[in-house]
Order: C-alpha cells, then structure tokens, then sequence
C-alpha cells in the first residue's frame, strides 16, 4: 500500500503506474500551454469502486466537445482500480483523471493519467454552510446552442476563470460563487451544481443554459425524490434565488453544502436536511 498520491499514466495500451515525484508533462503538452484538455473528479469512499457510468458519460461528452478521442472504459476501470488498491485505505480517495490533446508537434496521441490522494476534509463546511455572491458569468443562457465553439457544459481544463470567481468572492468576504446568465438565470458554481428548495419542489438549471451536468445533482435529486419532494431542471431566475426556502452547493468530494448567506441575505439552513442529503451522497452504494 503506498502512503504517497498514487499516479497512473495511461494510453491506449492499459495503465502503468509511476512516480508521482517524477516528473512525466511535457512543457510543451497542450494541456499545460493551452489548458487544451479534459478531466473528471471521482470520489472513492473506504476503498469501494464507485459507480462511474454518469462519469464516463460526462467524460465522453467533454471529449466530443473538444474533439478528443472517446476514453476507453475498460482501461480507465482497470486503471482507477489499480490505484485504489494500491493507496493506504482512508475514509475518502479523491481521483483525478485527466486527458489533454498531447504534446505540441508530436503525433495525434492524447496524454492522459489518473492520480489519487486522500481528499481534503470538507467535514467543517459541510456543517457550517457557505456564503455566496452571484457573479455574472458574461454570457446568455443561450449561448451554448449558438456558440458551441464556447465549450460551455464541458469539463476542460481551462479553469482560471473559475478560479477567478472564486478569487472576486474572497474579495467580497464570500466563500463561493454562483454564476449567472446575462439574461438574469442563475447557473451553477465555478466548482459546483446549483440545487434549491421552493416548498416541497426541488430545482436545478437545467443543462442547455450551457452548464455542466451534475452527477453529483442527480444523485441529490434522488435524495429528495425519496422524501416526497417533486425535482424538475428548470429556468430559475437569479433575482429569485433569495426568495428560496434553501439553497445547496454540491459536487462528488464536497458533497452538499448549504448556502447561509446570499449576496449578504441571511438564508434558511435546514441542518437537518442538509446532514441527511449528505450521508445519502456519502452511501458508496449510490454515488455516482
């Protein structure tokens, strides 16, 4: 078992696991230059093998987006399963995988690996909740239809915007962001799903507004549906988003978190709520 991050490089041929203290990026690759690639976020939990087809799906519908050749699930499986195996158990494995367009000027091979380290402890802020600035995003909810040359809804990586925003938040004394259309739609966050509560009704943006679709959302909407809630994905207006009996965050390692505090506003927080939503995301028996 090894205490250190776990690095698999991986082509078309299989994985083979390496030295994460070696160095193995071209400075050249496409995705360090160009930020030309895509990647996923998996979250393990004490050592069992996920579910991973909404993964791959989102995975497959990136690569389609940035013209990358499809991954190839078996490998990737084998590949996930091989550093889960060889990582120190912990009560959570956070799991990257990357694939870029390759190294400039060499030939059409994608460059693509899998690393895996204990994620951070997101415990505090699962309880405490977060405060959030809407910020807008420079685009209409329409753009992804005419304009798909904007690779909005894919997960590539070019995230200095997001990361950015997250910087504008800090600056506003907030600890995260909600995007918003310019045509008045809330969206998503730079690293996150959008989900509200209006009455026993539990809402997402839907994904044509060109943002990413949630695994982690769905897994969500499953929740609430277990608990008598109606879900849709629907328009939700930004200016509305105060008027909301709750507000979550939610992605694979984060999980849920709910938003206490809304471009200054005191939110409801439903504790209870928001601790039961994430023991379900945490059942390794239903993440996706």
């Amino acid at each position: 078992m090894s205490t250190s991050p776990v690095l698999l490089l991986v082509d078309e041929s299989g994985s083979r696991r390496v030295d994460p203290h070696e160095p193995h990026l071209s400075v050249t690759d496409w995705g360090v230059t160009r930020g030309d690639g895509i990647f996923e976020s998996i979250s393990v939990i004490a050592g069992r093998m996920p579910t991973l087809d909404a993964r791959f799906d989102r995975l497959e519908a990136s690569a389609r987006a940035l013209d990358l050749p499809l991954p190839n699930r078996s490998i990737w499986t084998d590949a996930l399963r091989k550093a889960i195996d060889a990582h120190e158990p912990v009560d959570r494995l956070a799991v990257t995988v990357v694939m870029t367009r390759g190294v400039e000027g060499a030939d059409d091979s994608p460059t693509a690996w899998l690393l895996a380290r204990p994620a951070r402890d997101f415990t505090g802020i699962r309880r405490s909740g977060v405060s959030v600035v809407t910020l807008d995003r420079g685009y209409a909810s329409d753009a992804a239809e005419g304009s798909p040359w904007l690779l909005l809804g894919a997960k590539h990586l070019s995230y200095a915007t997001n990361a950015a925003a997250l910087r504008e938040a800090s600056r506003r004394d907030a600890d995260d962001v909600i995007f918003t259309s310019t045509d008045g739609l809330a969206l998503e966050g730079p690293t996150s799903s959008l989900v509200v509560r209006r009455g026993d009704l539990i809402e997402s943006p839907a994904v044509e507004a060109g943002i990413l679709a949630g695994t982690t959302q769905a897994t969500a909407f499953g929740f609430f549906e277990s608990r008598g809630y109606r879900t849709r994905f629907s328009a939700i207006a930004a200016a509305e988003l105060v008027e909301c009996d709750a507000i979550w965050l939610v992605s694979s390692v984060r999980q849920a978190v709910a938003v206490h505090t809304l471009d200054g506003h005191p939110m409801p927080v439903d504790d209870a709520m928001t601790a039961d939503l994430n023991r379900w995301l945490g059942d390794e028996a239903r993440l996706e």
